[in-house]
């Protein structure tokens, strides 16, 4: 079992899935690229991935992702 995501981690991760770069996905919610990487190093603890392939295949497989989901952008 998996700790429980937040909002903000599920948009990470889905930015993620979707192969947007640190930078890329820093600008899209206004973050400094640190604060993704902080993000991103949480998401790997949490759902007990050693990169960022094992990540996304996991968050599948844990049905946190699915064909078709949709990020949202802050206003």
């Amino acid at each position: 079992m998996y700790e429980p995501l937040t909002k903000r981690e599920e948009q990470i991760l889905e930015s993620i899935s979707r192969g947007n770069t640190i930078n890329e996905i820093a600008s899209d919610l206004y973050f400094s690229p640190h604060t993704v990487i902080t993000y991103r190093r949480n998401l790997l603890i949490k759902i007990d991935a050693r990169n960022g392939a094992e990540l996304i295949r996991k968050a599948f497989e844990l049905r946190l992702l699915h064909v078709g989901y949709q990020i949202s952008k802050p206003a």
